[in-house]
């Protein structure tokens, strides 16, 4: 019996001796052998590498007015057991203190806060938040921000469809945002951060691998302000006239830079037709027809044709003029606008002269504007005309142009027959402000010679006389009118419905922009009666907003002289005498401020620009007080700053 026993026990020692040589072999394999695997899957239960994303460059305007940036929101963890944690030497009283900042801080309700926190589940406060309101309360222990960042436009209608959005958020990029999207974009950096049982993420710090590397910053060409009045005239234009729709171009002739663009409908939708619809031009395209004979020694200042008492029969067709004129010269018929003197002089042009002349001002191919979806027009070659194309093309018909292709090429007039690309970027800069690239004006061709171009300004002169619907009082405004029928989706024209346009120098004397403004279809049907007007809208408002577009200091040389008439003597265009503008040195006006509390910064601003005021903006949102402030009076041409909030 008792041998048995001894069995029995031995056996056990035997089973326990085995048993604890299997933990222990199992331990020193788990430990020992695969520890380093089982370290490293607990580590990765509770750490995660991430992926820190780059603050995108901002957009600006020529002047540095913010028209697009990137902001950080938060969105708020709080675990009640840190916060509330007395371990630390933190004493009911500090705790009570952190919690009222928080509310404070953060614009929660202080009752609602302390029944949050008195529960043992984590707080999660989705907000956002702003930088401002966080990064007080950031010291405060069981605080665990977790950044975001957005696109933020402070003025969201301003150049909308030009600047487009961003790819945040996962849209689709569009406008600037798009175009320049490699340049805008940073570098992501990376970090490794703590992460709880619930997968909640803690920052830290300690753990950052590599910093995320800021985009770069866009200066535009486009002047906020300018941009600002072109939006306003147009739209009220539109309106006015009960258009389909409208464009305006403004551009500095002598760098191609883009001042302000703008394209809208009917119904007030922004658009981008000014640079993906092209039209027929009409009367404007006159000036190409007589370059191309003046360049080719073709016809002389003196020479002259029969204006067919204002109705003429060629190849089959009628032709007639609203401006009956009997004989005339290149200038006159570029003055009055002559469609029979026009055709009677473009005899003369070989059909391959006619083309390579709209060929070297920019036509039949995009102007090379960095923006995607540029429109080239039409224009045929010679061999695809018929008997007619030579006299249609002369008077802006059977080629199409983009209002920016015809801005272009009234720029290459107004800078001495030189044509230059078009820009919408002035620089580029790093986050740090260090200048990487800066546009250069970039030349494409001399589309005319100088002293050809000098004699199509002059001629241009001739066109705005005083009382004419673009005229001003002090300063002498170049352009040319154009009407023509407007085609449909289907190729045909609409009955009834017309084009109407005005490109402009301006001032004539030594041109600082050019302007294109194109009407559809509006209720008064020609150029000199729908878009001349807003040309003279626009720059009525800048000139007595004083922006920094034009060089004041030239315009005052300038602006009190009797045009020289020179090279037309022949032509008799009516000289043009400057009278005193209202708003000269002479004779400001003082006006009241009005009470604009409450309105957007767009609406704002365009109700100052109308009074002749310029505008500084502070903020953004909705504008909570103005300086001067309400009631105050102030000289046209003064700044007024609009001080603005979100209301959040």
């Amino acid at each position: 019996m008792v041998e048995k026993t001894q069995v029995r026990i031995s056996a056990v020692h035997v089973a326990l001796g085995l048993g604890f040589l299997l933990v222990w072999g199992r331990s020193a394999q788990l430990q020992v052998v695969r520890g380093d695997k089982y370290t490293e899957s607990a580590r990765a239960q509770r750490t995660e590498r991430i992926e820190l994303p780059a603050s995108r460059g901002g957009i600006y305007d020529r002047n540095g007015v913010p028209l697009a940036l990137t902001e950080e929101n938060f969105h708020l963890g709080i675990a009640p057991n840190e916060i509330s944690d007395t371990s630390n030497g933190r004493s009911q009283a500090d705790i009570d203190e952190d919690i009222r900042r928080l509310a404070e801080n953060l614009g929660l309700e202080l009752a609602g806060l302390r029944s949050r926190l008195a529960l043992p589940q984590y707080a999660y406060f989705h907000g956002p938040f702003k930088t401002i309101q966080v990064q007080p309360i950031r010291e405060i222990p069981g605080v665990h921000p977790e950044g975001e960042l957005s696109r933020f436009y402070p003025d969201p209608d301003l150049a909308r469809v030009l600047l487009g959005r961003s790819p945040f958020g996962g849209n689709p990029a569009s406008g600037v945002e798009r175009m320049l999207d490699s340049i805008l974009t940073g570098v992501p950096g990376s970090a490794v951060v703590l992460r709880d049982q619930r997968g909640r993420r803690f920052q830290s710090p300690g753990r950052l691998d590599a910093f995320p590397s800021p985009g770069m910053d866009v200066f535009l060409t486009i002047d906020a302000e300018l941009q600002e009045i072109v939006e306003a005239a147009l739209v009220e234009a539109v309106a006015e006239y009960e258009a389909i729709g409208g464009d305006v171009v403004v551009m500095n002739p002598h760098t191609g830079e883009i001042l302000a663009l703008a394209s809208t409908d009917s119904a007030g939708t922004p658009g981008l037709t000014a640079l993906t619809h092209p039209y027929e031009p009409g009367s404007t395209a006159k000036l190409f027809a007589a370059a191309a004979l003046l360049e080719h020694g073709l016809v002389s200042l003196t020479d002259s044709v029969w204006g067919e008492e204002g109705t003429y029969e060629f190849g089959g067709r009628t032709v007639s003029d609203v401006h009956e004129v009997e004989w005339a010269t290149l200038a006159d018929v570029i003055e009055n606008s002559s469609n029979i003197g026009i055709i009677k002089f473009t005899r003369k042009l070989e059909a391959n002269q006619q083309y390579q002349m709209l060929r070297n001002f920019g036509f039949g191919t995009p102007t090379g504007l960095e923006f995607p979806s540029e429109s080239r027009g039409i224009l045929r070659l010679p061999r695809e005309w018929s008997g007619f194309s030579s006299a249609s093309i002369a008077m802006g018909y059977e080629f199409s142009a983009t209002p920016l292709q015809i801005a272009s090429a009234y720029s290459a007039i107004a800078n001495d027959g030189l044509l230059l690309r078009p820009t919408l970027i002035k620089t580029i800069r790093t986050a740090g402000g260090e200048v990487t690239w800066t546009h250069a004006p970039e030349p494409v061709r001399q589309a005319v010679s100088s002293e050809t171009a000098e004699i199509l300004r002059q001629m241009l002169r001739g066109v705005v006389y005083r009382g004419s619907p673009a005229a001003l009082a002090s300063y002498e405004v170049a352009g040319k009118t154009g009407t023509t029928r407007r085609v449909g989706e289907d190729g045909s024209y609409v009955t009834g419905a017309y084009n109407a346009s005005f490109a402009s120098l301006f001032p004539a004397d030594d041109p600082q922009i050019v302007m294109v403004v194109k009407m559809t279809d509006p209720t008064g049907t020609y150029g000199g009666q729908t878009a001349a007007p807003v040309t003279r809208s626009v720059l009525e408002r800048v000139l007595a907003a004083q922006t920094s577009t034009l060089d004041r200091t030239s315009l005052s040389r300038n602006g009190d002289t009797v045009r020289p008439r020179g090279l037309l003597e022949s032509g008799q265009p009516p000289d043009v005498v400057n009278l005193p503008l209202i708003a000269v040195e002479t004779e400001k006006v003082m006006r009241v401020i009005p009470d604009l509390v409450g309105q957007s910064m767009r609406e704002a601003a365009a109700h100052l620009h109308g009074m002749g005021f310029a505008v500084r903006l502070e903020g953004w949102g909705l504008v909570v007080f103005t300086v001067p402030a309400v009631g105050d009076s102030l000289m046209q041409g003064e700044s007024v700053v609009l001080h603005a909030e979100t209301g959040e």
